[in-house]
């Protein structure tokens, strides 16, 4: 399978190779947050496997969930009864004319195992099971599978609308195995979804689609920042909101005034200190990094410059050293360059790197891990 990267030329700068689709999958994903550190190092060092290795432990899950018994939860039903249950729906009753018949029409809330949490794991399993390799373990999903419908498991959900429907931030509280176990089925979904036929599969992000392969993109490499460098005292926060520092604004202009939102802002404070430490902003860009200018040459694109000198100046802080500081990181995807270009612009280093989507996880990892100085 491959994917491609929009170009100003042809639509494509190249074909990124599957296991590294799975690979930002992994990154982008809760369950590399919530695995342990060598269960997360088997991942990373074996992305070709990864199907199988994602499928071994949400089959795992599932079976020390079946052996603690499953989740209930409250489903809305709608039944015509010889007893009053919940409340009474009066205008089926009447329209049926139930009550000449001893019936009458109830809705009410029912405990069962058959919750959007259980089907959502249930179709996890089934359609990993179409794309591992191993057989033994295609066989143990297909079990478990039988199983959950013996439990009482009876829908599936649409795999390419469940991690919307049902992802882990919309199914309430969850203890820490259930929440891998959710997790688990998140990325398996996600690796079916990428998988779109069996074998070597095709999935190109050709223009129209740039936002998908964007925000892949950024979410891989906020996910993997989140899991390398807290532990080193730095925080990981994705998506900040950024104001304009205006003075003296007009009465509408409030109203009308749009905020900056940075991809990813990396910072550490220093013993505690507010004031001093480092912050990196980083913003990533699904496009090459450079694209021909009119003398002939490549050159950097000036928009992007443009957008990381208002995110580094508009912030400064007479009194606050991370402010006057900050570093600025833009980040590419590559297929084959290596690009970690730098300069200093008016007190604030600007960073224009690359990440070989091409190249070995080691690779990406080390490129990754370069922008901070790690």
């Amino acid at each position: 399978m491959t994917i491609g990267i929009e170009s100003p030329t042809s639509g494509f700068i190249g074909y990124i190779p599957v296991r590294n689709i799975w690979l930002l999958l992994l990154y982008a994903s809760r369950l590399y947050r919530e695995l342990p550190e060598s269960r997360r190092v088997e991942l990373e060092d074996a992305p070709d496997d990864l199907p199988d290795l994602v499928a071994e432990i949400l089959a795992n899950a599932v079976e020390r969930r079946l052996r603690r018994n499953l989740s209930h939860g409250y489903q809305r039903r709608w039944a015509d009864l010889n007893r009053v249950r919940g409340r009474i729906d009066l205008l089926r009753t009447e329209r049926r004319q139930l009550l000449q018949r001893g019936r009458v029409a109830c809705v009410f809330d029912e405990l069962t195992v058959d919750t959007t949490r259980n089907r959502y794991v249930k179709t996890a399993l089934k359609n990993i099971a179409g794309i591992v390799c191993s057989s033994d373990l295609e066989r143990r999903c297909r079990d478990l599978v039988f199983r959950l419908e013996r439990a009482g498991v009876v829908g599936y959900l649409d795999p390419r609308r469940a991690a919307r429907t049902a992802s882990l931030d919309n199914v309430g509280w969850v203890d820490s195995h259930e929440r891998q176990m959710l997790a688990a089925a998140t990325l398996a979904l996600n690796l079916l979804i990428a998988t779109e036929q069996s074998g070597l599969a095709s999935l190109p992000i050709v223009n129209r689609d740039e936002t998908k392969g964007w925000k892949l993109f950024e979410n891989a490499v906020a996910g993997f920042y989140d899991v390398a460098l807290s532990h080193l005292g730095w925080n990981v926060n994705p998506g900040s909101h950024i104001k304009w520092p205006v003075v003296n604004p007009t009465p509408g202009l409030q109203d009308i005034m749009p905020e900056m939102i940075t991809d990813i802002v990396l910072e550490r404070r220093e013993h505690g200190t507010p004031t001093a430490g480092r912050r990196i902003i980083i913003d990533t860009k699904f496009t090459s990094i450079v694209t021909p200018s009119q003398f002939g040459r490549q050159s950097l694109k000036s928009g992007h410059i443009y957008q990381m000198y208002a995110y580094l100046r508009s912030q400064e802080q007479p009194c606050n050293s991370i402010s006057r500081h900050a570093t600025g990181v833009l980040l590419y995807p590559s297929l084959g360059d290596d690009y970690y270009e730098s300069a200093i612009i008016q007190g604030h280093r600007v960073s224009f790197a690359t990440v070989d989507l091409a190249a070995d996880s080691q690779t990406i990892r080390n490129q990754l891990l370069r922008i901070v100085d790690v």
